[in-house]
């Protein structure tokens, strides 16, 4: 039973439907208290013992075992009796939470605002906004006062004020500071001492129209600060003053984001047609910048094409459609419900019609079709890539062409040992882009010629192609490449690293950057995915730290994970279960963990389905085809499993 942990407030367990989950007694609830605030450390008995009676009684000791026993059944109520608890596990003496972070209400506010501290302005007033949304009072308001619960109160208390000025910051930055004047003056109030907050509400005042308030504000920060604390006037109360006086054009920000793209259709165009059309346009331009920009992108190009779909104009929805034509690199969605849509949208649309519409438009809408359904083996989304590319040929239109080709690559992926196809579109890519100004397609082409070096071993070659991509990458600003470049280099640290801590690192950095990408189909399990890859190639287990996201990945690695744990049993029937990994960029490297998952338990039939699934592959590198990880040389790993698929 997956189970949510809240203390920001009341103490209150809940399972994922919200149901209450009950937990015992004031002493219980003060117990698991105690553990969450260690943050997954474990806390050794005598700690314990000390925290929560201030003159331990001589069966302390006992009451606590009592106490960690009636928690495990509350928390894991079908676990079988005298197995393994997984959320609270004996360490030596003490005792562990090993509830994800993400379980954890008061986890989950840390680790989203040291996510947020440098993220977009956009990104970080909305995420702010709904971590704020978690507090239901003062931490763990249902227990009394204790020398371990006092420290921790004060901490979480002062992440609290950072987040609220992080997020009003934010706010402040997009221009929408009235709204946050009623907020920053009950917390000046609350908080005199705080000089940040006192900048926050005259930036505010003055965004509002209200110049002599900001004014008078700044002057009244300035009286209290030095008569109740006898501290000076920080150096941003002189500085915002100055400012005010001025007009400095940075306190008044004009719109972004979102709000820029809605601006930007709202006064760009009036018609139907046209306004529909420049939401696509506008979502392309923002796009290539990534982050924030690339998800409302992908919302706002969604968006149009359902409502031109609503008007029952196919022609007017086949142009809207087609008016975004932003690459891709990726084959997993960001949000494949949202893609299925378009994809259904666009097939519909095709249909209506019919097959004497303009050539260029239907290859349009045909690549489409090929660069959204991603990862699947279905036919018909090749047939799709296939087409266009026929018919962009026909006409010879470069622009055409190089869609209908980025539609080929993501379904090249169909079938395995496909890289040398692969290869030839990233030539004709940077060909055509070279000689016809398509830099995004470029770039391109770049990309998918490092995945191809990084496949075939050939890190020279991809290294050039890395150079190449960053170099269009910043001559036109597409802050995307960085990232996916900084993971081959990433991946190249991992292959030439004795001890893997120093990669470990470069791909938790890594990690970050993917957070603040936009790109949740890269991002989803990506790090403990590459963290297993580098346990893999040191022979150690795989890491079970309860932070780790596995996303979509935790199928495959489920079985390492109860290996890891001791638990051979589970592992077993986890194997038992493991689907077939999809047609996309992680194909081998699935394959690859699950050979590794066939070789330790001995499983003759895991391991014949894993080198027929990755013979195809020979000669190249398991996970190179990502250009982020590797599981090492095919040909080792079909060489590994040969004596245990001799068995069967």
């Amino acid at each position: 039973m997956e189970i949510l942990v809240k203390v920001l407030g009341p103490i209150e367990v809940t399972d994922a439907e919200g149901r209450p989950v009950p937990v015992g007694s004031r002493r219980r609830r003060e117990l698991l208290g105690r553990l969450v605030a260690a943050g997954g450390r474990a806390v050794p008995l005598p700690v314990l013992l000390d925290d929560l009676w201030e003159d331990p009684p001589p069966a302390a000791a006992g009451t606590v075992r009592t106490f960690v026993a009636e928690l495990r059944r509350a928390l894991e109520p079908d676990r079988p009796p005298r197995t393994r608890s997984h959320t609270i596990e004996t360490v030596g003496t003490g005792y562990a939470l090993r509830i994800p972070r993400a379980h954890v209400d008061a986890h989950r506010f840390e680790d989203t605002l040291r996510a947020l501290h440098d993220a977009p302005s956009g990104q970080a007033a909305g995420a702010l906004s709904e971590a704020l949304s978690w507090w239901q009072g003062e931490p763990y308001a249902d227990l009394d006062a204790s020398p371990w619960l006092t420290p921790e109160r004060a901490r979480l208390t002062e992440l609290h004020r950072q987040a609220v000025e992080l997020r009003a910051r934010a706010m402040l930055d997009l221009g929408r500071g009235a709204p946050l004047i009623p907020e920053l003056e009950t917390f000046t109030t609350a908080h005199p001492w705080r000089e940040r907050a006192w900048v926050l509400l005259a930036h505010a005042l003055y965004q509002a129209g209200r110049q002599v308030d900001a004014l008078a504000s700044l002057r009244d920060a300035r009286t209290r600060l030095l008569d109740r604390f006898g501290l000076e006037s920080a150096d941003d109360l002189d500085h915002l003053e100055r400012d005010i006086l001025r007009h400095a054009a940075h306190l008044t920000p004009a719109p972004r984001n979102e709000d820029q793209l809605r601006l930007l259709t709202r006064t760009e165009a009036t018609g139907t047609f046209t306004r529909l059309r420049s939401m696509s346009t506008v979502a392309r331009a923002a796009a290539v910048t990534g982050g924030t920009n690339l998800v409302l992108a992908q919302e706002q190009r969604a968006a149009a094409a359902a409502e031109a779909e609503r008007t029952e104009d196919p022609g007017l929805t086949a142009r809207v459609i087609a008016a975004y034509d932003v690459p891709t690199i990726w084959t997993r969605a960001d949000d494949p419900g949202r893609s299925e849509a378009l994809v259904a949208t666009t097939r519909r649309t095709l249909h209506r019609l019919g097959p004497e519409s303009p050539p260029a438009l239907r290859a349009r809408l045909l690549a489409t079709i090929g660069l959204e359904h991603r990862g699947s083996r279905d036919r018909w989304a090749l047939e799709a890539a296939t087409e266009a590319e026929r018919l962009a040929r026909d006409l010879q239109d470069p622009s055409v062409l190089v869609l209908a080709l980025n539609a080929r690559f993501v379904q090249s992926f169909q079938r395995p040992g496909r890289t040398g196809e692969r290869d030839v579109i990233a030539g004709e890519l940077i060909d055509l882009s070279t000689r016809h100004d398509l830099p995004m397609f470029e770039i391109l082409g770049h990309l998918i010629k490092v995945q191809v070096g990084a496949a075939r071993g050939d890190t020279e070659t991809a290294h050039q192609h890395v150079v190449a991509a960053g170099r269009l990458a910043a001559l036109h600003e597409t802050p995307l490449v960085r990232v996916l470049t900084a993971a081959f280099r990433a991946m190249q640290l991992a292959e030439r690293a004795d001890d893997p801590a120093e990669a470990a690192h470069a791909y938790r950095t890594v990690a970050t950057d993917l957070a603040g990408a936009g790109m949740p189909g890269v991002e989803a399990g990506i790090l403990p995915l590459a963290l297993l890859s580098l346990r893999m190639r040191h022979q150690r287990p795989a890491p079970t730290d309860p932070a780790l996201d596995w996303g979509p990945y935790r199928p495959w690695a489920q079985p390492l994970l109860s290996l890891a744990d001791g638990d051979l049993t589970a592992a077993r029937e986890a194997a038992a279960l493991l689907p077939r990994p999809p047609a996309d960029h992680l194909y081998d490297s699935l394959w690859a963990v699950t050979a590794h998952t066939a070789i330790l338990l001995q499983d003759a039939s895991l391991a014949t389905q894993a080198h027929e699934a990755l013979s195809p592959l020979r000669g190249e590198i398991a996970g190179g085809t990502t250009a982020m990880i590797s599981f090492g040389p095919v040909n080792d790993i079909l060489a590994t499993l040969d004596p245990y698929r001799m068995r069967r």
